[in-house]
Parts: C-alpha cells; structure tokens; sequence
C-alpha cells in the first residue's frame, strides 16, 4: 500500500464522519430544542445538547459502516425506494433496542436488575420517551438514506453541485 494512499483515505473518513455527523446533528439538535420548549411549557428544564451531539456522532459513524453491507442477493434487483425503506426500517428497529437497552440499564438499580428494569421500561411511561426518540430518528435515517441514494444517483459532487449552484430558469 502506498504511504500517499493512507493520508488520502483518513482524510476522505474524516470528511464523510463529519459531513454525516453535521447531518444528524443538525436534526438531533432541532429535537432538543423542540423538547426543551415543549417542557418549557411545564417549567421544566432540559439540557441535552451534549448528549445529541454524542449520539450524532455515534449514529454517523454507525451509519457509514452500514453502507457497505449488502442487504441480500434479493434486494440486487429491487428499485432504490425499496433499498431506502428496508434500510431505514432496519436502522429503526436498532435505534428502537438501543433506546429501550439504554432506559432499562438506567433503572437497572431501581428495579432490582437489568431484566425487571427492562419489562418495566416497556410497561411504564419510559415507553413514551424510547417511542418519541425511535420515530424522531428514523425520520433523520429516512433522510440520510434518500440522500445516499440521490448521492450515489448523482456521482461525486452531484448533490454539491445542485444545492451550490443558482437556481436554473424553469423553462416553459
């Protein structure tokens, strides 16, 4: 492997896990705000911010690496809508056990385990919060994932390229 190869292809992971990092940042902050003024409303103060950056960064990374794995042989022959919905509703499912992990490890102690904490995650008003969080970031997944599709429908810079340039006269 060439020693000019090896810079190119950290900066090209560095310039993909921040681009897609920004993306899910920029949608997990307006999920912050949006929480922070609805329980604004009930004089209730949540700072989150860190933690959707944090997460941000995790899902961009996560996603990345999921790019690359095939779904199947069947999915080869199957339109980009299809692609960009089994993906999604895969990602979905992963962000909705994460989530549901993640509430139950933190009453683990309360409820006298991991398990009890995860059955009464799923029977208590945590199951609001991990359903609010798993569509929030779905609807982001949903958008990575046309995004990817349009990307790679475009070629290199073709996104760039449409959003970066002025608006073409419609013709008539």
């Amino acid at each position: 492997m060439e020693m000019n190869m090896i810079p190119s292809k950290i900066k090209n992971e560095i310039k993909a896990v921040g681009l897609t990092t920004l993306y899910f940042a920029a949608w997990f902050c307006l999920m912050v705000v949006l929480k922070t003024l609805v329980l604004a409303e009930y004089r209730i103060e949540f700072q989150g911010l860190s933690i959707a950056l944090f997460g941000a960064l995790v899902i961009a990374k996560v996603v990345l690496v999921l790019e690359h794995v095939p779904l199947s042989a069947w999915m080869r022959d199957r339109p980009a809508l299809v692609h960009v919905l089994v993906r999604t509703a895969l990602y979905a499912l992963g962000v909705f056990i994460v989530v549901l992990v993640e509430k139950a490890f933190e009453g683990r102690h309360e409820y006298g385990g991991f398990i009890p904490s995860l059955i009464q995650s799923i029977h208590d008003r945590n199951i609001h919060h991990v359903w609010a969080t798993t569509i929030s970031v779905t609807f982001a997944l949903l958008g990575f994932n046309v995004l990817f599709v349009i990307r790679r429908h475009l070629g290199k810079g073709g996104l760039s390229r449409i959003f970066l340039s002025p608006l073409a006269e419609e013709s008539k």
